[in-house]
């Protein structure tokens, strides 16, 4: 997905910035739905106390990385922590008591933000998924999984665990003694058994060049990965915020699944994209790898809420 100069000077009209007197005032109606174009230290004094049901994070891992011309530079594990501190603890205000996190790391970045997240929040789990794409190594194993930490801010929290059931494809189908299926089920489709969902996440591909979500941003998380948290620990109308929302896909997916949503983006061009992709979910709310109600096994050729392949 690109951005015409036209599209980019219509989109940059829509976002929202705080500055001034007025950003004391600041209330939840004024931020829902939109996407600020401000640094995140600057917006989060401003921002309403106890408005977000659910918080998703992909900070910056600790890694070399240009952001369209703005770089984020790795540092000592102790220089890391240091930079986390600065922000994570500004954020427990803003959750509602009954709000769910998730915060995206990489191998390298989890032990730092395990280490900040668990003081200011009570840690459920660490899903592992599988993005398979990533660069091959000579002398080191290829590093093709990501790490998310699931927490809360109490014991009573949102978990829809039927919205994040699985479809898998059946391998040994197994009948019972009269000859019908044994948990499973025979579809148009193939042979299916619906699964509990597990920390374990490999049925999930990065946004490749070909598919519709694809944008220049170089660490964009696809759709469905986000699709996964939200149906699981929201409800439809509820507030999910994305503090480091880059091109947009928590706001999107959000919107998709008739939630309402408020994203902070630095990078002027990123936060046109997600202005472009909102628009755009007007006239296709589907989400790749998500039909029917279920989330289906990579690769599998199911059709989307649309009717589209």
């Amino acid at each position: 997905m690109t951005l015409s100069p036209k599209e980019a000077e219509r989109y940059a009209a829509e976002l929202l910035k705080l500055s001034g007197p007025e950003a004391l005032t600041v209330t939840v109606e004024e931020i829902l739905n939109r996407t600020i174009h401000q640094s995140l230290f600057e917006v989060l004094p401003w921002l309403p106390e106890g408005f977000v049901d659910l918080l998703v994070v992909d900070p910056p891992y600790n890694l070399r990385k240009d952001f369209n011309g703005a770089m984020f530079n790795a540092r000592s594990p102790a220089a890391y922590h240091a930079w986390l501190m600065t922000w994570i603890p500004q954020l427990p205000r803003l959750l509602k008591p009954h709000a769910s996190i998730y915060m995206c790391c990489d191998w390298q970045s989890s032990n730092a933000i395990y280490e900040v997240f668990s003081q200011y929040f009570q840690v459920r789990n660490r899903i592992t998924w599988e993005r398979e794409k990533g660069r091959g190594a000579k002398r080191n194993w290829k590093n093709a999984s990501e790490d998310i930490w699931f927490g809360t801010v109490g014991d009573d929290y949102t978990f829809n665990l039927e919205a994040v059931k699985l479809q898998r494809r059946v391998r040994a189908p197994y009948r019972d003694v009269s000859g019908q299926p044994k948990d499973w089920q025979i579809t148009e489709k193939g042979n299916f058994r619906v699964t509990h969902p597990s920390n374990l996440w490999t049925d999930i591909s990065v946004p490749f060049w070909s598919m519709p979500e694809n944008t220049d941003h170089p660490t964009q998380k696809p759709e469905k990965l986000l699709a996964k948290m939200i149906l699981a620990s929201s409800h439809p109308g509820d507030v999910v915020f994305d503090p480091f929302l880059g091109s947009g896909t928590t706001s999107v997916v959000a919107k998709k699944l008739g939630r309402r949503y408020v994203g902070i983006e630095q990078e002027k061009l990123y936060c046109c994209l997600a202005q472009k992709r909102l628009a755009l979910v007007d006239q296709d709310a589907s989400i790749q790898g998500y039909a029917d109600g279920f989330f289906w096994e990579r690769n599998t050729p199911v059709k989307a809420r649309t009717g589209k392949e």
